[in-house]
């Protein structure tokens, strides 16, 4: 049988009730609508995020429902607000104590540059302490680019090489 005579026998045998992919796309696709996310809310800009989880936008949607107050139990980090010289070393703890593969959203203009505390107390950017995925920029951002965010980050983790716990067989 030629290729083309298989493929009609297929699709008239199964008639689209099955498809077909690799298993990279496949675990960064489990991994895309499954986070959990950690929450560190500092500042005013806590009063975006909420309301980004909540009924009117619902984070649930986009399969990033489940917010965990341990770190070991999360894989993504959404630090929001002002961080100081004093929560560095605290953020850098929590950051530490997150699952492999992890994430990180920077949400708002304090947690993204120091927003307009321009002084030696306020941490100008938190990607001098850990490394950010996404960036946020506003003050206070508004839910849509909370959930825009969020839909960026999905898809960079779709699209990325998935590191797979288990050596195939070869």
């Amino acid at each position: 049988m030629g290729r083309i005579k298989q493929r009609r026998h297929y699709e008239e045998r199964y008639r689209g009730n099955f498809f077909t992919t690799n298993l990279n796309a496949l675990i960064g696709w489990g991994r895309r609508y499954s986070l959990f996310h950690y929450p560190f809310i500092t500042a005013c800009c806590g009063m975006e995020y909420m309301s980004a989880a909540c009924g009117h936008w619902d984070f649930d949607r986009f399969g990033v429902g489940m917010t965990t107050f341990s770190p070991r139990q999360a894989d993504m980090l959404f630090v929001v607000g002002t961080i100081t010289q004093k929560e560095a070393p605290v953020l850098k703890t929590v950051y530490d104590q997150l699952v492999e593969p992890k994430w990180v959203i920077a949400c708002g203009a304090c947690a993204v540059s120091g927003g307009i505390y321009d002084n030696y107390a306020v941490v100008q950017g938190i990607d001098k302490i850990i490394p950010v995925d996404v960036y946020i920029p506003g003050c206070p951002p508004r839910p849509e680019t909370i959930l825009d965010a969020i839909d960026k980050l999905q898809d960079k983790i779709q699209h990325q090489k998935q590191d797979w716990r288990w050596k195939p067989k070869s």
